[in-house]
């Protein structure tokens, strides 16, 4: 099997990895999202051959949190932006967002904005950022874009250009970190044929090594989509 071209991670355990090490939850999130961090992973994906990378920042859910850890997470999306601009220019990476923008602060969504526009002509690689994302949700407003257009004939290919990632090849690769094995909505539809793998090993302690480790063991598996062989 070959390297997957798209992988994607569900950063989960860092508020467990924080109370593990005596920290106050908030640390955990601030020690996960380090650019030094994403960056590695980042740059540990292009080497392995992949051309995508989605993290999912914010859920959808996570909006149920205490409002304090709320806020404290989306600053820390606000710095992973910052130094994510200057890479991006450095090594022709585009990003884009998925998810909803009418619910994130204003500071934030305009981040997020110029992000996508200053970035849009890489090619290089391609790194998707879900900041309140479900997936339900991107379902329910791919429905609600293709009814207000009410096209002839409904197909998966017209289905999938209305999706957050339109344009852009489903996950071969899904990794949650953290122990939990469930897929909490992420990318329900583009997911069908993905390979997942759950880690009990928390974000902030997943590193290269640990996703060389995954790739090499993904590289294993016999992809049918569905066939017989």
């Amino acid at each position: 099997m070959t390297n997957p071209l798209h992988i994607a991670i569900i950063p989960d355990g860092n508020r467990r990895w924080a109370r593990q090490h005596g920290l106050g939850i908030l640390m955990g999130h601030s020690v996960g999202a380090k650019s030094e961090h994403l960056k590695s992973l980042l740059e540990k994906a292009k080497d392995l051959g992949a051309k995508y990378m989605s993290l999912w920042g914010f859920s959808t859910e996570n909006w149920k949190r205490d409002k304090k850890e709320i806020e404290k997470l989306f600053q820390i999306i606000s710095d992973v932006i910052d130094s994510l601009i200057d890479e991006a220019h450095a090594k022709n990476i585009r990003c884009t967002h998925i998810g909803r923008k009418d619910r994130i602060p204003e500071f934030l969504r305009k981040k997020i904005e110029m992000l996508q526009e200053d970035t849009q002509q890489y090619e290089d690689f391609h790194v998707l950022i879900g900041v309140d994302y479900g997936g339900r949700d991107e379902i329910i407003r791919a429905c609600a874009k293709i009814a207000a257009k009410h096209p002839p004939q409904l197909t998966e290919e017209t289905f999938s250009s209305y999706l957050d990632t339109a344009g852009i090849p489903d996950p071969d690769l899904i990794i949650r970190t953290g122990g939990n094995k469930r897929t909490s909505g992420f990318m329900p539809y583009q997911s069908t044929y993905s390979e997942w793998h759950f880690t009990e090993t928390f974000f902030p302690d997943f590193g290269p090594q640990e996703l060389e480790k995954v790739v090499e063991e993904f590289k294993q598996r016999q992809r049918r989509f569905g066939g017989t062989r």
